[in-house]
């Protein structure tokens, strides 16, 4: 979210839990059998752990996952595994308190920490912790959270950072390549080696030698992945975005009711996706039938 902040939605311009539930079973009759609740925060709305509860009892709906700041998490943990939510991915730039206070402007890190700590021990199918790397901000500490994974059966998810609503100069001035992690832990002396974790994620993933838990890669600007995207995101305000880029969104909240309608406009979405979204591409003039999009990444979500 930008220094300045953004101004929330409406109450009224936010899909409610009945849509929302509409939706999915939409969805599912269409075949999609997975569903990430995101943000924005999802654990700021009061009804989270019913919209959970109600996903999850959809037929053919057969893994529910939240992505999270973790700052709630220690208070509505227990009722989400309740509920019926397989896994949680908690946003976790950094370890530092004093970082963190300066990053999420005010954030607790303790809150995190303890939600983290609760949530391990009701054992969800896989916690994972994503990390953005930014230049000045976080690049330091790789190994921290390489050794992380040491006692903590957990998949530290290191992120390229994407130039969504950000300035290209300033990207460019921020942007790490992950291969500072691989070069990290050669240097600290650590084997790792590749394995597979269930799912169709976009994450390499790796465990180092005797640790319990595993690391993961996600590069969207170096190593493209766009040709294994099977991703439909739908935002708070009931837009389908086939592609987090570019601007192209469709509205399909009003559709929701009626099924044949919102199988078409899907459709339409996954027909117009790009076979690319040419994030940090070299010669920026040669993207001509599209424009990147003006939400930024806490308005799409994860």
């Amino acid at each position: 979210m930008p220094k300045e902040g953004l101004p929330f939605f409406p109450t009224d311009r936010v899909l409610s839990q009945d849509e929302i539930v509409q939706m999915i079973q939409n969805f599912a009759d269409m075949g999609v059998s997975k569903v990430r609740i995101t943000g924005g925060e999802p654990l700021l709305r009061t009804d989270v752990v019913e919209i959970v509860r109600r996903i999850k009892a959809i037929d053919g709906i057969n893994d529910v996952s939240i992505t999270t700041n973790g700052l709630f998490l220690a208070k509505k943990a227990a009722a989400l595994k309740e509920a019926g939510l397989d896994r949680l991915n908690i946003s976790l730039d950094t370890f530092k308190a004093d970082r963190y206070k300066e990053i999420t402007r005010g954030g607790n890190i303790n809150q995190v920490l303890e939600g983290i700590d609760t949530a391990s021990k009701l054992h969800f199918k896989k916690i994972k912790l994503n990390i953005v790397l930014i230049r000045g901000q976080n690049e330091d500490e790789v190994l921290d959270f390489l050794h992380y994974t040491k006692d903590h059966d957990i998949n530290v998810r290191f992120i390229e950072f994407m130039p969504i609503g950000n300035p290209l100069k300033t990207w460019q001035k921020e942007y790490v390549g992950l291969k500072n992690v691989f070069e990290t832990a050669d240097e600290a002396g650590l084997a790792y080696h590749p394995i597979e974790l269930k799912g169709n994620g976009p994450s390499d993933n790796y465990q180092i030698e005797g640790y319990q838990g595993s690391f993961g890669l996600i590069h969207p600007i170096s190593s493209k992945f766009c040709e294994n995207c099977n991703r439909l995101r739908i935002t708070a305000d009931g837009y389908v975005k086939a592609c987090l880029y570019w601007n192209e969104e469709i509205d399909i909240r009003k559709a929701i009711p009626d099924k044949a309608a919102f199988r078409e406009l899907i459709q339409k979405a996954l027909d117009n996706k790009p076979l690319n979204h040419e994030m940090a591409m070299a010669e920026t003039d040669r993207i001509i039938d599209k424009a990147p999009t003006w939400r930024h990444m806490s308005q799409i979500g994860g």
